[in-house]
């Protein structure tokens, strides 16, 4: 069991995920609520805080859609092999 904690990716996580969820934007995490790809809570917060102080709200959930969509024509392409 102990084999696990020496995967790299066991140590990325830091803190607890659901506390860094809780801790969003209420406007962030309903988007989140609805979003098609399991977002992460950093790197949700990290599209979010660039995009507020660029372009407000509503600029940050359209950015958060499209830079959704672009994810999943991306993922399109290497599942589908289009």
């Amino acid at each position: 069991m102990s084999g696990n904690l020496r995967s790299p990716r066991a140590r990325w996580r830091h803190g607890c995920p659901m506390r860094a969820h809780d801790a969003l934007p209420a406007p962030l995490r309903l988007w989140l609520k609805e979003a098609a790809l399991p977002w992460s809570a950093e790197s949700a917060r990290r599209v979010w805080e660039r995009e507020v102080r660029r372009s407000g709200v509503e600029g940050a959930l359209r950015r958060l859609g499209e830079v959704e969509a672009a994810t999943l024509a991306r993922e399109r392409a290497e599942v589908w092999r289009a």
